[in-house]
């Protein structure tokens, strides 16, 4: 089963709640998507821990409703 790209934002704001989610689905099948999010909360941590952060932001829905995400992660520039 597929997810929506609300869904998967829903997901990302609801643990990362600042956070600036762009989504883009990349094949129009709803399960090939392409995230940037943009979140304070990434201060400090490496890109692989950011990157783990929204992975846990999907609780387990990763290979499951959602087969592919390339993800980028960032801190906001005016911080």
């Amino acid at each position: 089963m597929a997810m929506t790209a609300s869904e998967l934002e829903d997901l990302i704001r609801d643990s990362i709640p600042d956070a600036k989610v762009t989504i883009d689905d990349l094949r129009g099948d709803g399960d090939h998507y392409a995230a940037k999010v943009v979140s304070t909360a990434f201060a400090g941590k490496t890109r692989v821990q950011q990157h783990q952060m929204v992975y846990q932001a999907l609780k387990g829905r990763m290979g499951n409703q959602l087969h592919a995400l390339a993800l980028q992660t960032a801190m906001p520039e005016n911080t």
